[in-house]
């Protein structure tokens, strides 16, 4: 009886804990309208950003894209900090729908990256907080945006999520500094490649155990599926719908031939290079 009562608080508090880590996702709501506008002006320099992966990512065997954060020293830190100042006094309403996609994308992997060089050594992002209850630095206003105060969050959730609501494949452009997010390419994105990204990404990620995976009969899909469903669409069937689109044969086999209901993981650990 007292080993009963010693366990059920700790099982909500558990219960509490994998609850919040849902429950933290914002829902997609247009922080701004006017950046709905579309224009046709030459996107920013996106060099910066990708002379930065170039120089430290490094792909795994796995096929997974890990940056080298105990190889950047202060000189290249603080050209990672300069291109993503110079990014956030860019008035994005003046790109092509394309270029504000690469824009924002990028201003969100490239901040990612900042946030854990500010804190490396750091076995996730999630150890990045304030408090016991708080997930990660994902609320902290740390950019000002044409004067606009904003944190990755509305990022995601404010700009990119309602403006491309009809590709749940922005999913694949941005990377949380975790193993089990979809990997970090080895180039800035454009308005001339972020299209293709979106299918390349997205197949890369489906056709990889980080994605999905077979156990004992059962698919075991990426939180991302959990945390962002109505994206995905509205129910079990319209998810594996869209996996099959990007599905390889093999995993196309995985998918069909699974059944109950689905399993859903995440590796939070930093993807850091060894």
């Amino acid at each position: 009886m007292k080993n009963t009562a010693v366990f059920l608080p700790l099982f909500l508090l558990l219960s509490a804990c994998v609850n919040l880590e849902r429950l933290a996702i914002p829902k997609a709501s247009l922080s701004d309208s006017t950046l709905k506008t579309t224009g046709t002006d030459p996107s920013p320099d996106h060099g910066p950003w990708d002379s930065f992966l170039k120089s430290y990512l490094m792909v795994d065997e796995g096929g997974l894209g890990r940056i080298a954060y105990g190889s950047v020293d202060a000189e290249n830190h603080g050209k990672l900090k300069d291109y993503v100042e110079t990014l956030s006094q860019f008035d994005a309403r003046t790109l092509s729908r394309e270029g504000q996609l690469a824009y924002w994308a990028n201003l969100y992997n490239a901040s990612t990256v900042s946030v854990i060089l500010d804190h490396y050594p750091v076995s996730s992002i999630r150890k990045i907080k304030n408090g016991l209850f708080d997930l990660g630095p994902w609320n902290e206003k740390r950019l000002t945006v044409r004067g606009v105060p904003m944190s990755l969050h509305d990022i995601e959730h404010g700009v990119v999520r309602p403006l491309w609501s009809d590709h749940p494949e922005i999913h694949y452009l941005l990377n949380c500094a975790a193993v089990g997010c979809p990997s970090l390419v080895s180039f800035a994105y454009t308005e001339n490649n972020v299209m293709q990204a979106l299918e390349d990404n997205a197949r890369s990620f489906i056709n990889d155990p980080r994605g999905l995976r077979s156990e004992n009969g059962r698919l075991t899909v990426s939180k991302i599926y959990l945390w962002y469903q109505s994206d995905f669409g509205a129910d079990r069937e319209a998810l594996l719908d869209h996996l099959r689109r990007y599905a390889n044969e093999e995993t196309r086999k995985t998918i069909d031939n699974a059944r109950g209901p689905l399993r859903y993981a995440y590796d939070w650990t930093l993807n850091d290079a060894p």
